[in-house]
């Protein structure tokens, strides 16, 4: 069970994330390979990690690259509505119908797309929130930065790239060339499973594996990256940036990009190719995992009982 979760995480991904709650500041001198990443915390769990990027070219202009993940804790999308307060511009991906206004909080709710539909039965089975319920897009500096929905379709149409095409890849290349396993934390056991399954805190217990797995993707090497790119990933961040080069001409100095982490590895790129280079990089935890005290559940309760009443124990 534990090998499936881990080849079908980048799929898992493209549904969950093709400044924040309990923030880890820290300085490098460059941009983190991925913009996501799991950090173990040993017997306590441990946290899913998105990057803040800071960028600055020779005028001081600053830019930050804020890696999202789509599904994640509320705390984590307040805070982050919170700090978008302090950018002169906030630029955003969303792939909507030309000159459709930005959604409300909610309105993800409405979306019939085989997308979002998932990442809300994700949202409810690890007890989490979706982005587009959370994240304020009327904010005044909000700025759309993305392809709309009748280019997105042209543009997969003529390169004949599908959303079947492209799930199918990641799952061939999820299958054929899963992620590193950490023996240590990824034994496989009938016991394990037994305790993930009958903890108080089974979304937790699932999360964790899913976690590790998420923290060890090269997210540049999920199928996306071909030699042309993907309408997916490739052009939707060139038309991030071309908004970005207006965004500059009109004179704003603090702007913030706001897509998923795995946009980030070649949205870094193209930013440098502009004469951006990264200062600071700050972790934000989107996933809190820490365990809950290890109290038996109602499953292991009643199964305990079954057992006392076949042995005759009052």
């Amino acid at each position: 069970m534990r090998r499936t979760i881990g080849r079908l995480v980048p799929v898992v991904l493209l549904m969950l994330g093709s400044a924040a709650w309990g923030a880890e500041p820290a300085t490098q001198p460059a941009a983190p390979e991925s913009f996501m990443r799991y950090v173990d915390d040993g017997q306590q769990g441990g946290s899913l990690q998105t990057a803040d990027v800071e960028f600055k070219n020779p005028n001081g202009v600053s830019v930050h690259l804020i890696g999202a993940i789509h599904i994640g804790e509320k705390g984590y999308y307040d805070s982050l509505n919170r700090d978008f307060r302090n950018y002169d511009a906030v630029l955003y991906e969303m792939v909507k119908p030309k000159d459709a206004p930005p959604p409300g909080p909610g309105d993800g709710e409405k979306s019939d797309s085989a997308i979002s539909q998932f990442q809300r039965f994700l949202k409810d089975a690890l007890d989490l929130d979706f982005q587009l319920d959370d994240i304020d897009y009327t904010a005044s500096n909000f700025v759309h930065a993305d392809l709309d929905k009748e280019t997105f379709e042209k543009m997969q149409e003529e390169r004949g790239e599908t959303f079947e095409m492209i799930f199918m890849r990641m799952v061939m290349k999820a299958f054929t060339d899963p992620p590193p396993v950490n023996n240590a934390a990824n034994e496989d056991s009938g016991d394990d499973l037994i305790s993930m399954l009958t903890h108080p805190d089974m979304e937790r217990q699932i999360k964790l594996v899913v976690a590790r797995q998420l923290g060890q993707m090269d997210l540049s090497a999920m199928g996306l990256d071909g030699p042309n790119g993907s309408v997916l990933v490739t052009e939707r961040n060139k038309a991030a940036l071309a908004v970005l080069s207006d965004t500059l001409t009109s004179g704003k100095r603090k702007i913030a990009i706001f897509y998923g982490a795995a946009h980030m590895t070649d949205m870094s790129k193209r930013l440098e190719a502009m004469g951006f280079s990264p200062v600071s990089t700050q972790w934000n935890m989107a996933w809190d995992l820490t365990i809950r005290p290890n109290e038996p559940s109602a499953m292991e309760k009643l199964m305990r009982g079954l057992v006392d009443s076949a042995n005759g124990n009052n």
